[in-house]
């Protein structure tokens, strides 16, 4: 192939305000072009992606990377988060059916759609560092499994039948609480398992100097051997496309840059271990590699 031909990688990247200029064309480059061939639903497309390398890049949870790494899968993160936000309000209760404070959840059954989905992480470290629950001692209720056939659910998760609803189960009373961001029911009967979660998360903020990471930016890590040029030019497109947004980013969001993400990434690598989500601790840095480590440095 010569340097001039334009290289077309299949990515898996959802349509977000920060992604719109990536996808609608206004970032482009000389030397590779994107095909958009992912699910609506970015995270529906994790499981083709490591298990039959079904994209050559896009976005991916940072969990579902963690676990990537340790069970030897082909990608590579670049330094930029593709999503990020507080998770302190992704839990809820019916309050119709009794008050519920953090710790009432120990020794209960809790739903979550997948026990190592990122949103499940964050809350739960959340539920144990800030308000004392003892994790081990609440039984998930799980919907789905996990994106690499590797990982098997801690032995405190319940696999609930095919199809359950995990909001809908919650409001009757079946699950004491759920985790669930975006997908909580918009029911006037929720209240939020923690108190004033907004004000909670910004407090939490202004002493971790954190906002949890969604998904990041990977590349297959045969791009990063044989076309640096191109995972460099990925980089500064999907920078590029977030510098773009609508109205600007959310603020706070996370950063661009692997030392300015160190901390938030490290959170995550600590908690994914503490709750058995990955079964060794990793470094940070074994997350990139001499390539995407020096992006934005």
């Amino acid at each position: 192939m010569t340097m001039t031909e334009v290289l077309t990688l299949k990515a898996n990247v959802q349509d977000y305000p920060q992604t719109k200029a990536l996808k609608d064309g206004r970032v482009s480059s000389d030397i590779v072009a994107l095909d958009f061939c992912g699910p609506e639903k970015a995270h529906n497309g994790f499981k083709a992606m490591l298990r039959e390398n079904a994209f050559d890049c896009g976005e991916l949870a940072i969990v579902t990377c963690l676990q990537a790494k340790i069970y030897g899968k082909p990608f590579v993160l670049l330094p930029v988060p593709i999503s990020g936000r507080f998770q302190h309000h992704c839990a809820g209760f019916n309050r119709e059916l009794g008050h519920l404070d953090p710790k009432d959840i120990e020794g209960k059954q809790v739903g979550v759609r997948t026990y190592a989905q990122t949103t499940g992480l964050w809350v739960r470290g959340v539920l144990q560092h800030e308000y004392g629950v003892d994790l081990d001692k609440v039984t998930w209720m799980t919907v789905g499994d996990g994106h690499l056939l590797e990982y098997t659910d801690p032995a405190n998760c319940v696999r609930l039948p095919k199809g359950s609803d995990i909001g809908q189960m919650m409001l009757d009373g079946e699950l004491v609480a759920t985790l669930q961001g975006v997908d909580l029911p918009k029911d006037p009967r929720v209240e939020r398992l923690i108190p004033d979660p907004f004000n909670a998360a910004k407090d939490w903020f202004a002493r971790e100097g954190v906002v949890p990471i969604n998904h990041m930016f990977v590349v297959h890590q045969d791009l990063t051997k044989n076309r640096p040029d191109v995972v460099r030019e990925l980089y500064r497109m999907v920078v590029e496309s977030r510098d773009l947004t609508e109205g600007g980013l959310p603020d706070p969001f996370p950063p661009v840059g692997l030392e300015a993400n160190r901390k938030g990434i490290e959170l995550a690598i600590d908690w994914a271990f503490e709750q058995k989500i990955i079964p060794h601790k990793i470094t940070v840095d074994a997350l990139f590699d001499e390539v995407t480590a020096s992006l934005g440095a």
